[in-house]
């Protein structure tokens, strides 16, 4: 689901805006549960580090970002729609420098690509693998 936000104010909402989703979409139902129960471990790991955050103060001149050295940089991914005369073929997710793609691609973050493939009328690309760079086994 990528990166939360570590205080309980904006978890909270963040749940609200899913219990809210989930009850309006149905269809998207069992991914927005599975999104819920992460939202609830990080809202209740970050209600048991609050106290000790605020005790604690950066030293000055301390930095807490990473170096540049470590951050790496994400891959893109875009889905592959197609119409033909019998109707839309199933979607198909690629990393945005396949060189497989057909037509008009969209562009779509990691967390749509990961959500995306949960879907069975969505498959990856058999040549450049997006299940495999998200960590996603398709059987």
């Amino acid at each position: 689901m990528g990166e939360l936000p570590p205080d309980p104010v904006r978890l909270r909402v963040i749940l609200a805006h899913l219990d809210k989703q989930m009850a309006d979409h149905e269809t998207v139902g069992t991914y927005l549960r599975l999104q819920h129960s992460v939202v609830q471990a990080a809202l209740a790991r970050a209600e048991q580090a609050a106290p000790r955050r605020r005790q604690s103060r950066p030293v000055k001149g301390g930095s807490n970002l990473p170096a540049l050295a470590q951050v790496q940089p994400q891959p893109g991914f875009v889905v592959q729609q197609r119409r033909t005369a019998r109707g839309p073929e199933p979607a198909v997710i690629h990393l945005d420098e396949c060189s497989m793609i057909e037509g008009t691609p969209h562009r779509i973050t990691p967390h749509d690509a990961r959500a995306a493939l949960t879907d069975p009328n969505i498959t990856p690309c058999a040549y450049c693998r997006p299940d495999t760079e998200l960590g996603i086994d398709i059987a």
